[in-house]
C-alpha cells in the first residue's frame, strides 16, 4: 500500500482505493434491486468507526460477498438483511468497528429502502 492510501481521510474510512473500486465493481454487477439494498446498506455502514484499513476493506468486501451469494442462491434481499435491516447493519459492523453513531435519519432511509425493494413485506 501506497504512503498516499495509507494517508488521507477516504482511505481511513474506506480502506485502499484499489480494494475499495474492487469492491463497487462488484456491486455495480449486481441486480438493480440488489445493488440498491447493498448501497443502502453501505451508506449505512460509513456511519461506523473502522478499527483499521483492512478491517474497513474487509468489512464492504464481505458485504459484496454476502449480496453476491445471495443472488446466486435466490435468497431474497429481505431474507439478507432480516426484518430490521438497522439491526442488520449494527450486527455486521461490529465485527469491523468501535462503533459509531447511526442517526435517526440514516436508519429511516435504510429501512424505506429494504421495505420498498422487498415490496413492502415485512
Amino acid at each position: 500500500m501506497s504512503d498516499d492510501e495509507k494517508s488521507g481521510l477516504i482511505a481511513k474510512v474506506i480502506g485502499p482505493k484499489k480494494r475499495w473500486r474492487a469492491y463497487r465493481a462488484r456491486i455495480k454487477e449486481l441486480p438493480a434491486d440488489y445493488r440498491t439494498a447493498a448501497e443502502a446498506v453501505e451508506k449505512s455502514l460509513m456511519y461506523f468507526v473502522p478499527n483499521d484499513h483492512d478491517s474497513s476493506a474487509s468489512l464492504f468486501e464481505d458485504l459484496a460477498d454476502l449480496f453476491e451469494q445471495g443472488v446466486a442462491n435466490g435468497t431474497s434481499i429481505r431474507e439478507l438483511v432480516g426484518e430490521d435491516p438497522v439491526e442488520f447493519v449494527k450486527e455486521f459492523a461490529a465485527a469491523y468497528t468501535d462503533g459509531g453513531y447511526f442517526p435517526a435519519r440514516a436508519r429511516k432511509h435504510l429501512t424505506d429502502t429494504v421495505d420498498r425493494l422487498a415490496g413492502g413485506a415485512a
